[in-house]
C-alpha cells in the first residue's frame, strides 16, 4: 500500500522540454504496464511547448495536468517562478507518493524544489552528469547540482555519473547505475522510410554526404555561432557532395542568426523543428553529425554515427572516451579540419564507430521502476516531516 493507503502508488512525472518526453517516456509506459502498483500522473509546464509536443506525440504520450507556462521571450527566473508556484499547487491536487524528474531544466528544478517543499520524495532520472563548469551547460549544470541536493533516489546513466554523485556525498545506497534510457526510446522509434518535410524527402541521399547538425545552447550565442555558422559553409563549399542539414531550434537569438548567416548558402538546408521519428532517421541516414546538444550526443553512438561537439567541455564524456566524439568548440578552423578528416579518411571513421555504446543496452526504464517496485515494497522512500509549515516572520 502507498504511503497515503492507496493500493497503488501515484507517480508524478512532470515534463517541460521535448529531451525529458524522449527520455521519459519508456519510464512512463513502463510504470503503465504495471497499474496494479503504479498511478501514473503527467504533469507538464509546456517550458518548450511546440517542441514537447511533438515529442509526446512520438511516443503516444497525453498530460494529465498541462500548467502552460509558455510565454514568449521569458526570462530563466521568470519561468522558473512561475513554474515553482504552479508545480506547488499540483502537488496539492495530486498528492503525489513519488516525483519523477528528468536530467537538467528548469524544469526539473522548479518540480524538485516544489516537491521537496511539500514532503514528495523525488527519484531524478539521468542523475549525476557534470561537466565541471557551471557556466557550461548554462544553466544545466547548476541546475542538476542544485536538484540533486534534493534528490532521494539518483538513476544515473553511468559509472561516471555515479563517482560524480559519490564524490558529492550522496550515499551510495541512493544511487542506481540503469543506462540511459534514451537507448530504450530509440528502440521503440519507427519510420517508413518517408519524411514528413518534403525538402527531407528531396535530399540526393544516395549521391551526397549528408551531415546533420544542430546548435541551441546559450553559451554558443552570438559570435560563437556565426562561427559555427561560417566553418558550415566552408565544409560544403570544400566538399562539393556534402550537404548540411540543420532542424532550427525555436530560440529567437538562434533563429536569427542561423537565417541571416545560412539561408541563402548552396548546400545547407534549413528547417523547422523535425518530428522525432523523422530526426532519427535522418541520422540514421547521416554520415556525420554536429551538435551542441545532450540527447544528440547519446543518440549518435546508438546510431554508430560519429559526432563532433560543438562545446568545449561536455557533462558526457563517455562520448568521447568511448570514441564516437570529439570536442570541437565554435573555432572555425578546427569544425572544419576535423569535419574534413572524418568525411575524406574512411579508416578514421571506422575508428570512430567501432566501440560499444557507453549508454547501456536498452533496458534501463525497466531497471528504474523495478527499483521504484522494491523501494517502495520495503519502505525506502523519503519524505519531509513538515509539509507546507508557514514562513516564520522576523
Amino acid at each position: 500500500m502507498s504511503p497515503s493507503g492507496r493500493q497503488s502508488h501515484r507517480i508524478a512525472v512532470v515534463l517541460g522540454t521535448r529531451p525529458e518526453a524522449i527520455k521519459m517516456a519508456p519510464v512512463i509506459q513502463e510504470l503503465r504496464r504495471r497499474p496494479d502498483q503504479f498511478e501514473t500522473v503527467v504533469i507538464t509546464t509546456s517550458q518548450q511547448r511546440e517542441m514537447l509536443a511533438q515529442a509526446m506525440h512520438a511516443f503516444s504520450l497525453c498530460s494529465d495536468i498541462d500548467l502552460g507556462l509558455s510565454h514568449a521571450n521569458q526570462s530563466l527566473a521568470d519561468f522558473t517562478a512561475r513554474a515553482l508556484i504552479a508545480l506547488t499547487g499540483a502537488f496539492r491536487q495530486v498528492k503525489p507518493d513519488l516525483l519523477l524528474v528528468q536530467g537538467d531544466t528548469s524544469t526539473v528544478i522548479a518540480a524538485a524544489l516544489a516537491a521537496f517543499y511539500h514532503g514528495v520524495p523525488i527519484g531524478q532520472v539521468e542523475a549525476g552528469l557534470r561537466s565541471g563548469d557551471a557556466r557550461r551547460p548554462f544553466p544545466e549544470e547548476v541546475n542538476r547540482r542544485m536538484a540533486s541536493c534534493v534528490t532521494d533516489i539518483h538513476f544515473a546513466p553511468t559509472e561516471r555519473a555515479r563517482s560524480n554523485l559519490q564524490a558529492e556525498r550522496v550515499p551510495d545506497e541512493h544511487i542506481y547505475v540503469t543506462g540511459n534510457t534514451i537507448v530504450d526510446a530509440l528502440a521503440s522509434i519507427r519510420h517508413d522510410g518517408v519524411f514528413d518535410d518534403p525538402a527531407l524527402n528531396a535530399l540526393g541521399w544516395e549521391s551526397k554526404q549528408i551531415i546533420l547538425a544542430t546548435v541551441h545552447r546559450r553559451e554558443n550565442l552570438g559570435q560563437n555561432l556565426r562561427n559555427v555558422c561560417a566553418a558550415f559553409r566552408h565544409l560544403v563549399e570544400t566538399h562539393a557532395k556534402t550537404e548540411i542539414v540543420i532542424p532550427v531550434h525555436l530560440n529567437p537569438y538562434v533563429r536569427e542568426i542561423l537565417f541571416e548567416e545560412l539561408h541563402a548558402a548552396p548546400g545547407v538546408t534549413l528547417l523547422e523543428p523535425l518530428e522525432y521519428p523523422d530526426l532519427i532517421e535522418v541520422m540514421r541516414r547521416s554520415v556525420l553529425v554536429l551538435t551542441d546538444s545532450g540527447g544528440i550526443q547519446e543518440e549518435a553512438p546508438a546510431m554508430r554515427k560519429p559526432v563532433l561537439i560543438l562545446r568545449t567541455v561536455t557533462e558526457r564524456p563517455e562520448v568521447v572516451e568511448s570514441g564516437y566524439g570529439k570536442l570541437v568548440g565554435t573555432d572555425r578552423d578546427l569544425i572544419v579540419e576535423e569535419a574534413s578528416h572524418i568525411l575524406s579518411d574512411p579508416v578514421a571513421y571506422r575508428a570512430m564507430i567501432s566501440g560499444g555504446n557507453p549508454f547501456g543496452d536498452g533496458h534501463a526504464a525497466t531497471r528504474i521502476v523495478d527499483i521504484l517496485t522494491e523501494r517502495f515494497r520495503t519502505g525506502r522512500l523519503f519524505s519531509a516531516p513538515v509539509v507546507d509549515a508557514p514562513v516564520p516572520q522576523h
